[in-house]
């Protein structure tokens, strides 16, 4: 993918800034930005911004965009793909020009969207049609509607956990590392690879919290003094594993080698047996699968290692919300866009996500999920903006990966320190920073 960096940042991202000096901002707007009863009422150029820039360079979207005309013929849509998405529309946030259509940057403060985006419809109304939508709702309006979901989970090749003797998903984190093992016994390949140099794939572990316990409200949880890492605890079970692994021999030897694009031939090879990731990955393996001359079959996905009354728990977390800008001279094309990305292109189904519709069927990605029962649940964002709030008084970042980047080199000894007093230290931060947050 041409910039998933940019696309998972926003997956995973809760470090919420305020856009400085909101010049863009104005007063709230509290005219909806509705589709037009009459796809031939819309009318207008409308500028679209994306982080796909591998999407715009490949044609893909300007045939979404000449589909989407056969439905809406007076409206002319345009993209503008930006390598470092996050950075260059915060700055355009300081204007009126941000595009018509936009994915939300995590830079926004989720009170400001009223300041910057156009209202879409009440909580009430979309939530019963689409997944997410508390995501972006402030004040019971919605102000953004997901791209797609993801899963969380471990991609695997089935074929080398076949060869180590493994005949079915772990239930527990010890067995997760008794199969690590035998990987490394039985087979050739490197039993884990952590991604640690380019950074962002350690930030997809955070995604496992509610899948531990099986509660879609787990996130909404860590809003206050809590100890989050507490023994028992879902940070404690998801961040210990990690340690486990890597403290086990299990992971690359010298983790600043690993390369993100490299590692995708890796395990399409079966040279790599495990990795941690959304189920937005498995398409991009498996095509490295198909580029490599392997089974892109090969490629499977299992949930984190926990089961609750028998069962596994995976949760689902919304990927980019397309909002409406607020000063847009045509919200209703822009509107008609968005309705239609979501619904009628297909965009989900083709990239293998969790489709936004909830009408829509999980994507033929997730079957092994499916087959077996996993329970699927949706991610609550209620307090998302506490939680972000308390996560950057403390300087922990839940999802940057600086905070694993130094468990990973605790475990592999480049640090001093034991694993219960550096997640002791995490605890205390934490507790402090929600005594003090928003005081």
């Amino acid at each position: 993918m041409g910039n998933k960096k940019a696309l998972t940042g926003a997956l995973l991202a809760t470090a919420i800034l305020t856009v400085a000096g909101c010049g863009g901002g104005g007063t709230a707007s509290t005219e909806t930005a509705e589709a037009p009863a009459d796809p031939a009422d819309a009318s207008g150029t409308i500028k679209v911004l994306t982080a796909r820039t591998d999407l715009v360079q490949n044609g893909t979207m300007a045939r979404y965009a000449d589909e989407f005309n056969k439905t809406y013929p007076k409206v002319k849509v345009k993209f503008e793909a930006l390598t470092d998405y996050e950075g260059e529309v915060k700055i355009r946030m300081n204007t009126e020009d941000y595009g018509d259509v936009l994915m939300i940057p995590a830079a926004v403060a989720k009170d400001d969207y009223p300041k910057f985006f156009a209202p879409l419809g009440t909580t009430a109304d979309l939530s019963a049609k689409y997944r997410f939508s508390d995501k972006t709702d402030v004040g019971g309006k919605v102000y953004g509607i997901a791209q797609f979901g993801t899963a969380n989970g471990f991609l695997y090749n089935k074929a080398v956990w076949k060869k180590a003797g493994i005949t079915r998903w772990p239930a527990t984190p010890q067995e997760f590392l008794t199969d690590l093992k035998a990987v490394r016994t039985k087979t050739d390949a490197l039993p884990y690879y952590t991604n640690f140099k380019d950074g962002w794939p350690l930030t997809a572990w955070t995604n496992n919290v509610g899948s531990v316990t099986c509660d879609a409200r787990a996130g909404d949880k860590l809003a206050g003094a809590v100890s989050p890492w507490k023994r028992g605890g879902e940070l404690n079970t998801i961040d210990s594993l990690l340690y486990d692994i890597v403290k086990g021999g299990l992971s690359e030897k010298d983790p600043s080698t690993t390369n993100w694009e490299a590692s995708k031939g890796l395990i399409a090879q079966g040279k790599v047996a495990t990795m941690q990731l959304g189920s937005w990955a498995i398409t991009q393996m498996r095509d490295a699968a198909k580029k490599a001359g392997t089974d892109p079959g090969d490629i499977g996905f299992m949930p984190f290692p926990v089961q609750k009354g028998g069962k596994y728990c995976a949760v689902l977390a919304s990927d980019y919300q397309q909002a409406v800008n607020i000063h847009s001279s045509h919200k209703a094309a822009a509107r008609a866009w968005i309705d239609w990305f979501t619904e009628k292109s297909g965009y989900s189904a083709k990239e293998g996500a969790v489709p936004v519709l909830k009408s829509a069927p999980m994507p033929s990605t997730l079957k092994d999920f499916v087959d077996n029962d996993v329970t699927f649940l949706e991610r609550s964002e209620a307090k998302t903006g506490e939680v972000n709030t308390i996560d950057n008084a403390a300087e922990i970042g839940l999802n940057k990966p600086d905070y694993r980047q130094k468990l990973v080199d605790l475990a592999r000894g480049a640090q001093h320190g034991s694993l219960d007093g550096y997640l002791a230290d995490l605890d205390k931060r934490w507790n402090e920073a929600a005594g003090t947050a928003g005081s």
